[in-house]
């Protein structure tokens, strides 16, 4: 292998690392949804769940469906990172859907440390936020 195209090499290697991981996670969401339940902001999900705040305008489905929806959002950008054609929009995709998921994990820690939260909780959820910041990266370094 010439030493132009080690580099061309990794970063393939990185797009189907990622994919990996955003398959192996997708079906998790529909294998466990309950691992996924406690990242979805109460104010996302719709009247006819029980909630601990108000509801807001994005409240248009149900925490199940929220979670199946991002499931379905990850595999699609999975697929997406796997094909050269479509890597880039489907790098920008990624990143802009787990910026969009930071949301979930920062509200998780909130509730975590509040007066419902458990020890288990603080734990999973402030290990949970920082492991964000490298997937983010890592997708955004997979757009050249």
């Amino acid at each position: 292998m010439s030493h132009r195209r080690l580099p061309k090499a990794i970063h393939t290697l990185s797009a189907m690392g990622m994919s990996g991981l955003l398959l192996a996670s997708a079906m998790k969401h529909f294998r466990d949804p309950a691992f996924y339940a406690p990242v979805v902001p109460d104010y996302l999900c719709r009247e006819d769940e029980p909630a601990a705040g108000p509801r807001g305008p994005l409240a248009v489905m149900s925490r199940e469906e929220w979670i199946a929806s991002s499931g379905l959002l990850e595999a699609a950008a999975a697929v997406g990172l796997m094909i050269p054609a479509t890597r880039k929009v489907a790098a920008d995709a990624t990143t802009a859907m787990l910026l969009a998921f930071l949301a979930g994990h920062i509200d998780a820690l909130r509730r975590a440390y509040g007066p419902r939260g458990t020890q288990k909780q603080r734990r999973v959820h402030t290990l949970r936020l920082p492991l964000q910041v490298p997937l983010i990266v890592w997708s955004w370094s997979l757009r050249k």
